[in-house]
């Protein structure tokens, strides 16, 4: 298991991390997400002991990891792919590894292998692509075959087959009852691999959920809509007390009503349509609700000639 419980760290005048308290629990994938500079680098290195906080603690199995004997045993990590000597081969970077940790080759080859690196192992790694130096760093964090694993950002560079092989790694690793933290700015990857997500912003935890709860949440009882007359149906539905706002062509989304009210309306109203179903947030669309006043970096709008003012709204119901 890994506990952050209380973690202070401040930076000249910028606080970077403000009170972060999570625990990774065996059995699970947990997503790390949050905003550029919300404290998840800090995080992870003051966990590995990298750098020192301010206050709280951080722990793995009970002890601080700089206590851990054969660390590599408790906690397999990947920061950087790019943390590595270009002269060396994938094969010997990783035998200099287990060397230091009382490894034998054996376990060596069996990660190489593991991660699909067997054709190229005796390959300088200075010329690996940065998909096959994520390969060698998750075969690096997978060495002491530790209970509990943490990786930031590893589906980077890598290629569609990649991604699939990433996805179903993590599930097995937690299958096998680690714990495996995953930092990661892709919610798409995280929806189909996290069981649990930690949100952090502005050095501190925003959730601490399960994806379907966090998902569930954010779909808030809304009603997708089809139909070939959008205004006609946002003004029946919005006189019948709803809230509605057009998504896209022809498609509204309605809260405030049920389904089965949606149809009466829509009945009574004489509007066609084609389907009323449960509307299902993204994992994205939550983390944005979630996130939007952590985020330190924004880009602004383009202004456009052709832009419709901001007058001309998508959405009609309580306020039109």
């Amino acid at each position: 298991m890994i506990e952050v419980s209380g973690l202070r760290k401040r930076y000249g005048q910028t606080m970077a991390l403000d009170g972060m308290s999570f625990t990774v629990t065996p059995g699970r994938v947990t997503g790390f997400v949050g905003p550029n500079g919300a404290g998840k680098s800090t995080t992870m290195r003051v966990i590995l002991g990298l750098d020192a906080a301010d206050g709280g603690h951080a722990l793995v199995g009970g002890r601080p990891y700089r206590s851990l004997r054969s660390p590599l045993r408790h906690l397999g990590a990947l920061l950087d792919a790019a943390a590595l000597h270009p002269g060396r081969t994938a094969r010997h970077h990783l035998l200099w590894l287990a060397h230091s940790q009382g490894l034998g080759v054996r376990r060596v080859d069996e990660v190489i292998e593991l991660v699909g690196l067997a054709p190229v192992a005796r390959r300088r790694a200075g010329g690996f692509s940065l998909g096959m130096r994520q390969r060698l760093g998750i075969a690096a964090a997978l060495l002491g075959d530790p209970p509990a694993l943490m990786l930031d950002e590893p589906v980077n560079g890598l290629d569609p087959e990649g991604v699939v092989w990433i996805r179903g790694l993590l599930r097995s690793l937690a299958a096998e009852g680690r714990a495996v933290l995953v930092s990661s700015h892709l919610m798409s990857e995280l929806q189909d691999t996290a069981d649990h997500l930690v949100v952090v912003g502005r050095g501190r935890v925003v959730a601490d959920t399960g994806v379907a709860e966090l998902i569930e949440a954010a779909s808030g009882g809304r009603v997708r809509l089809r139909t070939a007359e959008p205004a006609a149906a946002m003004d029946a539905l919005a006189r019948a007390g709803a809230v509605v706002a057009a998504t896209g062509a022809g498609t509204v989304t309605v809260s405030g009503l049920v389904s089965e009210r949606v149809v009466a309306v829509l009945g009574g109203s004489g509007v066609p349509f084609s389907e009323v179903a449960a509307h299902r947030a993204t994992l994205e669309e939550a983390y944005m609700e979630l996130t939007g006043d952590s985020v330190e970096f924004r880009a602004g709008l383009r202004a456009s000639g052709s832009s419709r003012s901001s007058g001309s709204s998508g959405s009609w119901g309580d306020g039109r």
